[in-house]
């Protein structure tokens, strides 16, 4: 990084001089990013994109007063939270899956024992909601008891011998009953043939009650296994010793080289907080959310050490807020150590997006052990299951958590609101946001029941205005798997100008009025 002070040029008078702001330079020591110099702004500069800027007129109702509208009283046992599927299967299979194929949602179905479009929404008993029930009629998560879960075995996974079903009356042979009252969840006819597919009962799969013994260790809050805590195929290492930091440098090479189509994708460039394969999306959200809207909020001081044997801590400091997942205001010191999957050599929980920093990792093993109470260097990471990403960000950066319901204000107060904490269409104070735990809207994994994202600003395409958001598992899904009205799955710098300050991967936009179906809650930190 340079000199933010310089000497102006020649032009400066003989009797003193003119200091000047390297403009880049500050930049880079508010976001402690690097950005790329232009070579040069011509005609077509930094100005030039004034003139093309609309008066644009919200639809009739907006409050354009985002900043004066009434936060609503903090709702009671918030119990947000979706387990990121990617990550899931990647500790299950010990290897990583390409998240920009078509084919990764047939990986994700198969692995996941779910059809992909049921595994998103809390109606479908998805293993995405692992330790969570529905509440129908509010459409809420609540947290299911110990006693509720059952462990299943292989024998309760075998599926029956279907080789001897010939005519529809065998399927009774087979043990589905009632077939007459069968639900059908698709019916095409091909060739002349009718194919079917229905929702019959003949043997076990995973889901929000019952999940192996691997999968409960590596997402339940419920422990099966007692005493010092690991997740199944991992072992606690420090990310800085050599041999991991090799390993990393290799992670770098591959993603930097890594091509789709014809077209070079060179997208990890930042260390953004990305969900691990735990359901704490609210907690991952939240963080983000504050490392966005203010990068000085968050210690990022993982590399400051003196020499190779000194014992390395990060010190985090959390505010008591009161309710579940709390504990008195206190800074919390951790080691480097954190689980990693003895298959690939990747951490198994909350990531960076580049793959190479930690500190991510090590503010989500902050606040386990926070919350727990416990002085172990080795917290147990899914007692963050599940909470309340308001409140979360609110417990990171000290300040007040704000909430407003989304059924008791329109869309236009939603986007006034998002406007009202924004400079230049980025948020200046952290926002985050909850969907309902149930809709027929959640069908992939860009818009998922039951889960946080972080608001990062707002944006305008022709005569319609976005917001703009980024979903914690750092995944977008692929184009064509599914669609949803006032979505925008690609949003590129052209477009939304901070675009270019992070990695893509979970970074789309929503018109408002999509956003209010969808969206339960929206809250702010301030």
């Amino acid at each position: 990084m340079g000199d933010i002070l310089h000497n102006s040029s020649s032009d400066a008078p003989n009797d003193g001089k003119v200091l000047a702001i390297d403009p880049y330079a500050l930049v880079q020591a508010i976001l402690g990013q690097k950005i790329e110099k232009p070579l040069s702004t011509g005609s077509g500069g930094i100005q030039s994109g004034y003139d093309e800027l609309l008066d644009l007129r919200l639809e009739t109702g907006l409050s354009l007063g985002g900043g004066n509208l009434k936060p609503d009283h903090p709702p009671k046992d918030v119990r947000v939270g979706a387990v990121n599927p990617y990550a899931l299967v990647e500790a299950i299979m010990g290897r990583k899956i390409d998240k920009h194929s078509i084919n990764s949602a047939k990986i994700l179905s198969n692995v996941l024992q779910t059809d992909y479009d049921e595994l998103f929404d809390m109606k479908h008993g998805s293993v995405l909601f692992a330790g969570l029930k529905l509440n129908e009629k509010e459409r809420k998560a609540e947290k299911l008891s110990e006693k509720d879960i059952k462990i299943l075995h292989e024998r309760d996974l075998v599926t029956p011998d279907l080789s001897e079903v010939q005519r529809l009356q065998d399927l009774e042979k087979i043990g589905l009953k009632d077939l007459e009252k069968t639900r059908v969840k698709m019916a095409r006819t091909q060739n002349g043939k009718l194919l079917l597919v229905l929702h019959a009962p003949l043997g076990k799969t995973l889901s929000n009650h019952e999940v192996t013994m691997s999968v409960n260790e590596l997402v339940s809050p419920f422990r099966m296994q007692h005493g010092h805590w690991a997740p199944p195929n991992s072992s606690w290492h420090d990310m800085y010793d050599y041999f991991f930091q090799r390993v990393n440098r290799n992670v770098m090479n591959d993603l930097t080289m890594y091509q789709i189509t014809e077209q070079q994708r060179t997208t990890h460039k930042f260390d953004d907080p990305t969900q691990g394969c735990s359901s704490n999306s609210w907690l991952i959200a939240a963080l983000f959310s504050v490392f966005w809207s203010d990068p000085s909020a968050i210690n990022r001081a993982t590399r400051v050490y003196q020499t190779k044997d000194e014992k390395k801590h990060l010190s985090i400091k959390l505010h008591d807020k009161g309710g579940d997942n709390n504990a008195r205001t206190e800074t919390v010191e951790v080691n480097y150590e954190i689980p990693i999957n003895n298959s690939n050599n990747e951490p198994m929980y909350c990531r960076s997006s580049d793959g190479v920093n930690i500190w991510p990792s090590l503010y989500e093993k902050a606040f386990a052990k926070w919350i727990t109470g416990g002085s172990s260097e080795h917290p147990d990471i899914t007692q963050t299951h599940c909470g309340d990403p308001i409140k979360a960000m609110a417990q990171i950066n000290g300040k007040d958590p704000h909430y407003y319901m989304t059924e008791h204000h329109s869309f236009n107060d939603m986007l006034g609101l998002v406007r009202s904490n924004c400079v230049n269409f980025k948020t200046i104070n952290p926002m985050a946001a909850w969907t309902y735990a149930t809709g027929d809207m959640y069908r992939g994994s860009n818009i998922v029941a039951n889960h946080a994202y972080s608001i990062l600003g707002y944006t305008m395409l022709g005569d319609k205005q976005y917001i703009v958001l980024r979903n914690p598992w750092g995944v977008t899904e692929p184009v064509g798997l599914t669609s949803n009205p006032g979505l925008l799955q690609r949003v590129e710098p052209a477009l939304w100008h901070p675009a270019a300050m992070l990695d893509d991967g979970g970074l789309f936009a929503i018109e408002a009025k999509a956003f209010k179906v969808c969206f339960a809650c929206i809250g702010v930190a301030k």
